[in-house]
């Protein structure tokens, strides 16, 4: 199947995309449009769709051919520490509309869930209540307009199979589940202790249409971890966003982020060999990292 984000994806179609870059962050690009570092973006969707749009539509012209929604936090659960937890439905269907139309035809559109900020596998919140929380955001996310979902920046194995679920229960469109693996000797666990084997298995089990990593690390840390995903088989897609490098906090309290472009280009070939399919920047990455990324991958394809 070649691109075409014309073409609607299906749970079965989705395997045949070749491989693509996908966006950057979106966090960190929406501190520098304004705001204070304790607010929460998602809101943005309904109070300034404008500078939402804008961060979107940067990465679709920089060449990602996937793009997020800005709705990682808009679950009840966060949006309850907000004051506007009934708003959830509200903010998730906005945040896939303004990615769709920034999209313009030129990307898909994998909207965004990020976790409840409590963890099932410890007790915080039951399966059950977690499932029904991430079905109203899977259920508003497609009726915006999104072309697939993936659960991200997870790390507790029970919550993201209960978003699984929830997502392919209550939508069509294709679901993946991608995992931070940043702890351990070797950093390959999650926080909550979880495998590449782990994650993997239960993707499988659930019907998930794709499987990788984000967060946490570098791009170019993740490459061992692509490769993991790969030995262990399942024939998923692999899903790859690290960071721009290592997080630093300066004095001032606020994040540094030190990976240059050049190095998410010089990632780029050794991730597709270790069996990347979709490549792209999490926290820290900008358009420009983007940028370096699609020249690197078009000179590998071509």
């Amino acid at each position: 199947m070649t691109f075409d984000a014309s073409r609607p994806l299906t749970r079965q179609n989705l395997n045949d995309l070749p491989v693509l870059a996908t966006d950057g962050a979106w966090g960190t690009e929406l501190m520098k449009l304004g705001g204070k570092p304790g607010d929460l973006k998602d809101l943005w969707n309904l109070s300034a769709p404008d500078k939402v749009f804008q961060v979107a539509r940067s990465y679709v012209d920089a060449g990602s051919r996937i793009i997020l929604t800005n709705t990682f936090s808009a679950n009840r659960a966060v949006l309850e520490r907000h004051g506007a937890a009934a708003r959830a439905a509200e903010v998730s269907r906005a945040g896939a509309e303004i990615s769709k139309r920034a999209a313009a035809g030129k990307a898909y559109v994998f909207a965004s869930i990020g976790p409840t900020g409590k963890l099932v596998s410890m007790g915080q919140l039951s399966a059950e209540a977690a499932g029904e929380i991430f079905a109203e955001l899977a259920a508003a996310l497609e009726a915006g307009g999104a072309d697939a979902i993936v659960i991200e920046t997870q790390s507790d194995l029970e919550e993201a199979r209960a978003a699984l679920r929830a997502c392919l229960r209550s939508t069509k469109i294709p679901v993946g589940v991608s995992f931070t693996f940043d702890s351990g000797k070797e950093k390959y666990r999650t926080m909550m202790g979880v495998s590449v084997a782990q994650a993997l298995a239960m993707a499988r089990e659930c019907g998930a249409s794709f499987v990788g990593a984000n967060c946490g690390l570098g791009i170019e840390s993740y490459i061992s971890i692509a490769r993991k995903f790969t030995d262990c088989g399942g024939g998923l897609p692999i899903w790859i966003k690290g960071n721009a490098g290592k997080p630093e906090i300066m004095p001032d309290g606020s994040t540094v982020y030190r990976g240059t472009p050049d190095v998410f280009a010089a990632a780029v070939g050794p991730l597709i060999d270790a069996g990347a399919r979709f490549i792209g920047g999490c926290c820290g990455s900008t358009p420009e990292h983007v940028r370096a990324l699609v020249t690197a991958l078009s000179g590998r394809l071509r």
